[in-house]
């Protein structure tokens, strides 16, 4: 959630990031007003209260009918204190609703617009030519004995597989990189659970808008989660953290999975668009006033594990109506994919400010130790879609592949994939 005294005292602010994330900026007002309504709905409970504490200490000294008459105002007083907890409720019930469902404030310089309205902040590279015919990722996949998808799809599904061979290798090979960097910038490693609580859930931002997109066992109320993002910032909830030598810094391995509802005929093939996969996530806890900062370095972690893999790549600022519903400002790092002639996203990395914390009841305290809300952090280091841009940047003519050097101990040693011999 933003800051309540922000939506009072500067909701032009407000309007102006509704604005340009596409959204209704009318709920500005509605939010406004219901504010109102639940400020003077409480002063008026807490009134009630106090005369009711007040007459409680008159009752016992008072007798006969002046004892009756304050026994009476005092009934009286009850029902109005009850009618008045229950308006206060509601009130606050209706304004906490609405509140939750507002997004994040956008950064001021992140670009406005949609999808395709993003600025490129750099180029990595150049993007990869070959004097032959490429080959796409499954091909390539499916000639090292590395993918099923038959079974996959036999099994669980369409957009499911099994990773085979070197694809598994492959797979724990990049995680198990991703964790080798975060351990030597200080992060925790960590293994999260697949399943939340749904006010964790809620507590991340995933629940509501884009609800349709998140798996849910109902008859246990629980949620598989689609991002270690989101156990990580549970793990935490309801607590006040001591950031006094700087930030805490998790990075999640987990299964993600996704329902991709609104990806009917995007990406079908392979690898790239799938209900699950594996992925190492950066988790930051720390001072609102440092979290830009962090951002960057996130960025730079990101870029670090992508020049392992020494592939092309851009660095995009994601405009303001792409941007998730915790998002202040989110880069994208998309690397160069042959055969499809584009840019495909491989890290993101999003600054969530005060927004998750806040809903999730984790702060810190200042420097005179009052507690005060935190900023919350995240960022991709590796996952599954990697494998995709690896094969197709890195393959030969005759139809193996260089493993990247940095790679290539995670491995078993190996520099060549090499396609299988058919019996």
């Amino acid at each position: 959630m933003i800051d309540p005294r922000t939506l009072r005292d500067d909701p032009e602010s407000v309007r102006a990031s509704q604005r340009a994330r596409g959204e209704d900026e009318g709920v500005v007002d509605k939010l406004l007003s219901l504010d109102t309504s639940r400020r003077s709905a409480i002063a008026a409970a807490d009134k009630l209260r106090a005369e009711q504490k007040a007459l409680s200490k008159l009752i016992p000294k008072a007798s006969g009918e002046e004892r009756a008459e304050l026994l009476t105002r005092g009934k009286d007083l009850s029902a109005q204190v009850k009618a008045a907890e229950v308006e206060q409720n509601q009130a606050s019930e209706e304004f906490d609703q609405l509140h939750r469902a507002l997004p994040n404030l956008v950064h001021p310089d992140a670009p406005v617009g949609g999808e395709d309205d993003f600025t490129v902040v750099k180029h990595v590279g150049e993007p990869t030519k070959f004097d032959f015919e490429p080959k796409d990722h499954l091909e390539l996949m499916e000639s090292f004995g590395a993918v099923d998808m038959a079974r996959g799809a036999k099994v669980s599904g369409s957009r499911f597989y099994f990773l085979t061979g070197i694809g598994a290798q492959l797979q724990l090979g990049l995680l198990n990189m991703a964790i080798a960097q975060a351990l030597e910038n200080d992060f925790v490693p960590m293994i999260t659970p697949s399943l939340v609580r749904p006010e964790i859930m809620a507590g991340t931002g995933f629940l509501g808008a884009h609800d349709s997109e998140v798996y849910r066992l109902r008859d246990d109320d629980l949620f598989l989660v689609g991002t270690s993002e989101v156990p990580l910032a549970g793990f935490h909830a309801d607590e006040i953290l001591d950031l006094s030598d700087g930030p805490k810094r998790y990075a999640g391995w987990s299964s993600c999975y996704r329902r991709e509802a609104g990806a009917a005929g995007k990406d079908t093939r392979g690898i790239i668009r799938v209900h699950q996969f594996d992925k190492v996530e950066m988790f930051v806890y720390t001072r609102p006033e440092d979290a830009e900062a962090e951002h960057q370095r996130l960025l730079g972690w990101e870029e670090q594990m992508l020049a392992k893999i020494d592939v092309p790549y851009r660095v995009i600022d994601t405009a303001t109506g792409d941007l998730g519903v915790s998002a202040h400002r989110k880069f994208d790092c998309e690397a160069w994919v042959p055969t499809q002639d584009a840019y495909r996203e491989l890290t993101s990395t999003s600054n969530c400010t005060t927004f998750q914390a806040r809903r999730l009841g984790i702060r810190h305290r200042d420097q005179n130790g009052k507690p005060q809300i935190l900023a919350t952090l995240n960022g991709t280091l590796a996952t599954t879609r990697w494998i995709v841009a690896i094969l197709e940047n890195h393959q030969l003519e005759d139809g193996s592949v260089r493993v990247p050097e940095a790679l290539r101990p995670f491995v078993g040693g190996r520099e060549v994939l090499t396609p299988l011999v058919k019996k």
